[in-house]
């Protein structure tokens, strides 16, 4: 009975190394609208003072996240900004694969993505105001086992 540790540690491993093969090999989600009763979402809203032209300028070059979004490091968009077109970004340390799921100039940016242990739905909506300015409205979701695990850190930084 010396070595039941060692069997329980191996058969430990041994799951924890199943799940993650098979969530890496999970396709991305098809969820186009944040789960609202998923373990960490947020909604937000703002007033920009610019037109939705200039904030769509911002806001579709994803490459240039990291500058105005702390937590985000590194993305890197796999072809022209559009439904369907993949992302890789990395959210607080956690590597992040993404897909364009909503794509409306001036209007809409939406996307899917997952990771390790969970899966994420976020959407931009954004509104003119007749003084010039527009409303900025994000609504994100993120769940999985890893987001019930971690909720408070990603609840914060969502």
């Amino acid at each position: 009975m010396k070595n039941k540790p060692l069997w329980y540690g191996g058969l430990a491993l041994s799951v924890l190394a199943a799940v993650l093969l098979a969530d890496k090999k999970r396709p991305h989600p098809g969820a186009t609208r944040p789960n609202p009763k998923a373990p960490a979402r947020t909604r937000q809203r703002i007033y920009v003072a610019a037109r939705p032209e200039r904030v769509w300028q911002v806001l579709s070059r994803l490459e240039e996240w990291p500058r105005w979004q702390p937590a985000i490091r590194a993305v890197r968009l796999r072809g022209p900004l559009r439904p369907g077109t993949l992302f890789d970004w990395k959210f607080s340390g956690t590597r992040m694969h993404s897909v364009l799921h909503t794509v409306v100039p001036q209007q809409a940016l939406g996307w899917s993505g997952w990771a390790t242990g969970s899966s994420a739905v976020q959407n931009w909506t954004l509104t003119p105001y007749p003084d010039g300015g527009t409303d900025v409205r994000v609504e994100e979701s993120l769940e999985g086992w890893l987001g019930r695990l971690l909720r408070p850190a990603f609840q914060h930084r969502l």
